[in-house]
């Protein structure tokens, strides 16, 4: 498909600009920047799962995906995920944290940067699929089912590693740590002790 300039009407031609070979106007400054678009996708957390929901549209008609989708030009990346969430599980969404930033290649259309969150269903809510959505269901981490996307793999195979170093980091509780904690130490002579406020 030819592109033409936005100033002139006239075909645009390959130019090397900054090393890289671009499509520019032979008449004026004009320039094709192929810049990327950007997505969401949302880990939404739910009964000791994770939600999904099943395409209805194309790309991956039928199969399973997180719930997100594109930015907006004038959008926070954050209000767009919860609002893909509300679009396509019909439920608010309360967004926790990152889990990755990514890149998808694409060559017959603009490349993606992704944008993926970690949420929860707001207090009392359940999901219920949108017009994008054939169903909408909760999967345990353990039995996911296929994905439509390979970028929805790596999100959730991220949030896995996420929760996998949380787990880590968590103190241990009872047992050998309980026999671990001292008492605290006296104050020496003539010491007064700090009491907290």
């Amino acid at each position: 498909m030819g592109h033409f300039c936005v100033n002139c009407g006239a075909a645009l031609v390959p130019r090397i600009i900054e090393g890289r070979e671009v499509e520019a106007c032979p008449n004026d400054e004009f320039v094709l920047w192929r810049d990327p678009k950007v997505a969401t996708a949302v880990v939404v957390e739910a009964d000791g799962g994770v939600v999904l929901g099943r395409r209805a549209i194309e790309p991956g008609y039928g199969l399973w995906c997180l719930p997100g989708g594109f930015v907006n030009h004038d959008e926070d990346p954050e209000l767009a995920a919860v609002r893909e969430c509300l679009e396509e599980i019909g439920a608010a969404v309360e967004l926790s944290g990152l889990i990755c930033v990514y890149h998808i290649a694409k060559t017959e259309a603009a490349s993606m940067i992704g944008i993926a969150y970690r949420g929860t269903l707001a207090a009392g809510l359940s999901v219920s699929a949108g017009p994008e959505m054939l169903e909408v269901a909760v999967f345990p981490v353990d039995a996911v089912p296929a994905l439509a996307f390979p970028s929805h793999r790596q999100v959730l195979s991220e949030y896995l590693r996420s929760r996998g170093r949380e787990a880590e980091a968590e103190p241990p509780s009872g047992g050998v740590a309980a026999r671990r904690v001292t008492r605290p130490s006296r104050a020496r002579a003539g010491q007064t002790p700090r009491r907290m406020p």
